[in-house]
Order: C-alpha cells, then structure tokens, then sequence
C-alpha cells in the first residue's frame, strides 16, 4: 500500500472565505515503511496571509512573494498524491483547502476521487476518547521528538505525523501500565527489524539434554505427582 503524509498551511481557517494554500509538505510510505520520497512546495496565495495564521506558521507575505502559484505545481502535486491513501490529521480542514484549490483550475479535481483519506485525527479520537489529541499531545504520549516544531511546518508536521501514525496504527508500543495516559508512553519508540534480517536459529535439546530433562521430571512427580508438564505432553 502507498501512503502519503500530509499537511498544508494556509493564509486562515476557512476556504470558503477565499484563504489558499501557503505551504504543502508529504512524506511517503510504502508498506508502513518511510521511502525517504517527498514532496514540499511553498506556494503563492495571491492574496494576504491573516496576522493570526502567521503566529502559528511564521510564513510572511513577503517570503510568499515569488513562490509559484498553485495552478503552477497543481500537477506535480497531484501527480504525487494520485492513487495513494492519504494520512492527514483533521483531514476535513486539509482536504477541504485541496477541494477549493483544484476547483480553481481546470481540469477540476476532487481528492476523495482519485485518493483514499484516513483522518489520523480521528483514529487517535478513537484510541484515546477524552484526551487531547493535537499532534503535540499525541507526540508527548508515544515518545516522538517534536523539539524543532516551535512553529507550524507543513513538511516538518507530515514527517512528525507519520511517525505518530505508526506508532498510532502499530499496537502496543510500551510495557507500562499507564501507556496510555497522557504522561505515560514509550521512551525511545519502537525499534523496527528490516525484513531481511537473517532468520533466528533454532536450537533443539540434545538427546542427553532430554534425558536429564525426563529423570528430573520422574523425580519431581513421585514427591508432588502429576505435573502441568506431563498432563501437556500426554496430551500432543
């Protein structure tokens, strides 16, 4: 399975006001595992970035300036995303940006028509019901390093996102009992095995191991009788 994540930023919160696209970041998966494949483009959103929206993601106006418009790299982007399952956190704001932007340009393009969408917001709503569940929080609970995100990044939030997705998606990922409270999680995440890995060796009991074995067992049985152990082996 291919699998893009995404995040975008943007001149405001609400499309149908007339904000655009600032900033597109994606990070590639194939088979849950990074390709190191991505796509990052700032673009011009012929019009003015909100005062507010440039708190969060410290993108100017003027750095906007002579970045390309998004009719511009509209094909490349959606060439990129075209035919994968898009992993996006509140994938209905993002998703809603992608709609207003391609239905400016023609041919129009509707993302759910040529990508899969899996909301990660609504997975981690899911799993952890009554907690926070913004991409900071989510980072603190599963031990991933968000301490270069002092602002908004929509390259630096895709990369971050996809590690959370994994650890979000990939079953128990610590040992302690408060895994899933908000201080708990896991310190160092999980370490993933390439799959070429030789195969683990198999070692068998050697004939006098086995013996050794049965004569302890013999003598186990006539002090406390039958054992766990032989009612199994009667068993196979």
């Amino acid at each position: 399975m291919r699998q893009i994540v995404l995040d975008t930023e943007t001149t405001g919160i609400d499309p149908a006001e007339g904000h655009r696209i600032i900033e597109i970041g994606c990070v590639e998966m194939m088979e849950r595992q990074l390709t190191g494949r991505n796509y990052h483009v700032y673009v011009n959103p012929e019009r003015e970035v909100e005062a507010e929206a440039i708190t969060i993601h410290g993108i100017t106006n003027e750095f906007l300036v002579d970045k390309p418009k998004f009719a511009d790299i509209a094909d490349e982007f959606f060439e990129f995303i075209k035919g994968a399952e898009l992993v996006i956190h509140n994938a209905a704001f993002d998703v809603g940006f992608m709609d207003s932007e391609f239905g400016r340009i023609k041919p129009v393009r509707k993302t759910a028509d040529y990508c899969g969408v899996v909301d990660s917001l609504a997975l981690a709503r899911a799993k952890h019901p009554g907690q926070k569940n913004n991409l900071d929080a989510l980072c603190k609970r599963y031990g991933v390093d968000n301490s270069n995100r002092e602002l908004h990044g929509a390259l630096l939030d895709a990369e971050i996102l996809a590690e959370v997705y994994l650890l979000l998606t990939g079953g128990q990922t610590a040992l302690s009992l408060d895994a899933g409270s908000e201080n708990g999680g896991i310190n160092g995440g999980i370490r993933r095995l390439s799959p070429d890995r030789p195969a683990l060796p198999v070692v068998k009991a050697s004939d006098a191991e086995r013996e050794a074995h049965q004569a302890f067992m013999s003598a186990l049985e006539k002090k406390a009788g039958a054992t766990v152990w032989s009612r199994l082996e009667g068993a196979e």
